[in-house]
């Protein structure tokens, strides 16, 4: 007999909040939602906001840790968090009976911290994955209750991974829910000695850094697609690189050339192979649209 799950509360703000929302909802009730103020500057509602209105879901605002203690909450068994951006304390917790559970996108204790998709791309590893895991006062610290990898394809970038492990969070939830409920799983603690953490990004930390392996380089094209964007200025033109890869090629350092249908970046060793970027305030385009636009303009050689 399939088990009814009781109402739960979701804590969440950012894009993947609301996706997780919307899938948690098909098959588990919500009896209230718990998010962050859209920003005053922001034309439209935040998409969770939008998302919970449009489905008349009850909805709360907590920007702050202290905002959120003097929430009164409803009665669940437990809560769910998911890319909220709130520091939740103790005395939240201590209201669910079986505490609050974090659906975090990587294999913890790897990746710690509020970017562990974009470090996971970025050090090359072959694996991500879902960690389930019940939050205590501690950064990803909380014991786990599941587990699940993924691997990651050699394209994947931050968007398609992120797609790719919000679909396998909700069903990791599916399956652990009523079995934790029913203590059929109970919480391990994390090997906290192998743990590593992500770091917040700036919009510095997307600009591409010649002195980089082509490796380095193309991972960082993949990583932080989107956002901050993998960037670079040539004489005086900023440019968005969104498709790369790694070559063999050998180019000066700093560099651009266009050599068969690409534009190569020379780096520390070989160069980065750009098939598609963005010139700012343009569209994207191909690297043979690019050159046949700007070789005059910025001096670009064939190779």
């Amino acid at each position: 007999m399939k088990q009814t799950l009781k109402p739960t509360i979701f804590f969440g703000s950012g894009p993947v909040a609301a996706k997780s929302l919307a899938l948690l909802r098909v098959w588990h009730p919500v009896s209230l939602v718990v998010t962050k103020r859209t920003p005053s500057h922001h034309k439209e509602p935040a998409p969770i906001e939008l998302y919970a209105k449009t489905n008349n879901l009850p909805i709360t605002y907590a920007d702050t840790k202290q905002e959120l203690d003097e929430l009164s909450l409803p009665d669940a068994n437990y809560g769910i968090v998911i890319d909220y951006g709130v520091i939740i304390s103790e005395h939240v917790i201590q209201h669910f009976p079986r505490g609050i559970i974090n659906s975090h996108f990587s294999l913890l204790p790897q990746w710690r911290g509020a970017d562990p998709i974009t470090y996971a791309l970025l050090s090359g590893q072959s694996q991500s994955g879902v960690s389930l895991m019940i939050i205590d006062k501690g950064m990803d610290t909380g014991p786990l209750i599941a587990t699940k990898a993924l691997p990651i394809a050699a394209n994947d970038t931050n968007q398609t991974l992120t797609e790719k492990l919000l679909l396998l969070s909700d069903k990791l939830l599916q399956a652990t829910l009523p079995r934790y409920v029913q203590s059929e799983v109970l919480p391990t603690p994390q090997p906290h000695t192998i743990a590593t953490y992500s770091q917040k990004l700036t919009k510095q930390s997307g600009i591409l850094n010649s002195n980089k392996l082509a490796s380095e380089l193309a991972r960082e094209v993949r990583a932080f697609a989107g956002w901050p964007g993998s960037r670079l200025c040539y004489n005086n033109v900023w440019l968005t690189v969104t498709q790369a890869v790694a070559s063999n090629l050998a180019v000066p350092v700093g560099t651009l050339v266009f050599h068969g249908s690409a534009l190569h970046y020379g780096c520390k060793n070989g160069s980065l192979q750009i098939t598609e970027l963005q010139p700012a305030g343009k569209n994207k385009m191909s690297a043979t649209a690019f050159y046949n636009g700007y070789a005059h303009k910025l001096s670009l050689t064939k190779m």
